[in-house]
């Protein structure tokens, strides 16, 4: 039992800490990508999407490129400071974090889109700023795929596996989320456990995919 509330309460702290940068992150780029038009926009959405598209283990390699103890980043930070994303729960967020934003950005955008431009524009005729806009027109009316994209980044997170592997390894208690606590207990044959951390899996996943249609159908039954 022990096991299963520690892995439980592991992939909670790593799947909230990720959705919640994802959220900030996710909404600003999606705001750019649906509202801008600059040079290098394509080039932009496809670095933000290619990682719905890499196999998981690759974007680790990549992020253990950058942020490892000898990485690009990982390595002036861990001069400076000591300490390193490799083998924590923090780069089982960035792993997390990195694998989940093309969704919200993806959802986000295509709700951003759909806003009618008249109301937008109408908005401005009656001199709001663009700040003023966003808050009071585009948001509310985006916010049903807003919250769907923040659902769907969640979920994604929560049953990331191959990239959190890479850079964060599967330590128990301190790295071992539910995806690697199942596959630590089914390669070590506790099929019981492996088989009730699965349906934990299952159930939590399922029902963020049930609240994330909702919010985009708009409509609660």
């Amino acid at each position: 039992m022990e096991a299963i509330l520690t892995a439980a309460r592991l992939s909670l702290l790593v799947s909230v800490t990720a959705t919640a940068l994802i959220a900030l992150v996710g909404l600003a780029l999606a705001y750019i990508l649906a509202r801008r038009d600059f040079r290098g926009k394509h080039l932009l959405d496809a670095l933000i999407s290619v990682p719905l598209v890499l196999p998981p283990t690759v974007v680790g390699y990549y992020l253990v490129i950058l942020f490892g103890r000898e990485g690009w980043i990982g390595a002036p930070l861990y001069r400076l400071t000591g300490w390193s994303f490799v083998f924590t729960w923090q780069g089982a967020a960035l792993a997390a974090f990195v694998v989940a934003l093309p969704l919200m950005v993806r959802v986000s955008r295509a709700a951003l889109e759909a806003v009618d431009k008249d109301l937008i524009n109408t908005s401005y005729v009656l001199g709001k700023s663009e700040w003023e806009t966003v808050r009071k027109v585009v948001l509310p009316l985006a916010k049903g795929g807003i919250m769907a994209g923040i659902l769907l980044a969640f979920a994604r997170a929560l049953g990331e596996f191959g990239a959190t592997l890479m850079i964060a390894g599967n330590i128990p208690g301190q790295t071992g989320t539910l995806p690697l606590s199942i596959y630590s207990a089914f390669q070590s044959g506790d099929d019981a456990l492996a088989q009730t951390l699965a349906i934990i899996l299952t159930i939590i996943s399922g029902t963020v995919i049930y609240l994330a249609g909702k919010w985009t159908s708009s409509r609660w039954i």
